[in-house]
């Protein structure tokens, strides 16, 4: 699909980069055609929010980079597929797609690989799918993208307990699990709340929740200053029983980063940034710690 071209929709017309409108793979074929993307990528771990404007994308950006930091092969999905800005985050336009036999090729930004709807629609287009075209556009990214090996797998959902968020679920049972991003206003926790409860339906692990924009942290002196409330992270995780993996104070810096293309972690210093990178340590410390009792649960099956 050619960007500024009408998006497939009710006419059911096809998309041929993406595949959206084309009929739909067999269930049984679909999981298989995941399952055999995904058993090269070590963790998987999808990123919710219960309502936007939390700074969901932000995060997942500056986690994958803060990943990729560390020495590890890093990919990033982007699912928000009706308002993708995982792309311009990351300062990537009008990459060039290799799509072969074998799949689709994701370009590659400051050692991350990434897979958006932004590579095939213009920016100022409006998707107007319905549901079951998104959820095709999905599977077609888990299936039909060719990752390789990868450490971890960040996708980026967009924000509530849509059918984004369900077919995620739904097609990678092995999810090492979800992080729900919030900010201390008690409607951001209240939402926050749905997320975790979708997750535990759905038998997922949460890994923990994320307080961002907690208090402002100057860019000249970097003390951090409380100008809303704050805690609000903090007493979701205790009242449900996950863990706080980090508070992202408010800094000016974050934002321009975004929207100039230059994620905040890679370029600048300060608590933010250390905050980022003590929540990455959790989030290694919690996919261990996983993957141990997964091998522990095999063992004791052996031993029966």
């Amino acid at each position: 699909m050619e960007k500024g071209e009408n998006t497939p929709g009710e006419q059911g017309e096809a998309c041929s980069a993406c595949g959206a409108g084309e009929a739909k793979h067999e269930p049984e074929a679909t999981f298989a055609a995941v399952r055999a993307r995904m058993k090269n990528v070590k963790h998987k771990i999808a990123i919710m929010s219960g309502k936007g404007g939390v700074g969901k994308t932000t995060v997942s950006v500056n986690l994958a980079l803060a990943l990729a930091n560390k020495g590890y092969k890093v990919g990033l999905l982007d699912a928000d597929v009706t308002a993708p800005n995982v792309a311009k985050m990351l300062g990537i336009a009008n990459p060039e797609l290799f799509a072969t036999p074998a799949g689709l090729f994701p370009p590659e930004a400051k050692g991350v690989k990434v897979i958006s709807m932004a590579f095939l629609a213009d920016e100022n287009q409006a998707i107007i799918w319905r549901g079951p075209v998104i959820m095709g556009v999905i599977e077609q990214f888990l299936s039909d993208i060719v990752w390789g090996e990868l450490d971890y797998l960040l996708i980026d959902l967009p924000p509530g307990t849509g059918d984004e968020a369900l077919s995620i679920m739904q097609l990678i049972p092995d999810l090492d699990g979800i992080i729900t991003v919030t900010t201390p206003q008690e409607v951001a926790v209240l939402d926050t709340r749905r997320s975790i409860d979708m997750a535990r339906v759905m038998r997922i692990p949460v890994i923990g929740v994320i307080e961002n924009m907690s208090g402002f942290a100057c860019p000249s002196c970097g003390e951090v200053t409380e100008i809303f409330r704050s805690g609000g992270g903090e007493k979701v995780a205790e009242e449900l029983g996950v863990p706080l993996l980090g508070s992202i104070p408010i800094d000016p810096r974050i934002a321009e980063a975004g929207d100039s293309g230059e994620p905040f972690i890679a370029t600048h210093e300060g608590a933010a940034k250390e905050a980022f990178e003590a929540i990455v340590e959790k989030v290694e410390e919690a996919v261990k710690k996983r993957a141990a009792e997964k091998e522990r649960e095999l063992s004791s099956l052996f031993k029966e």
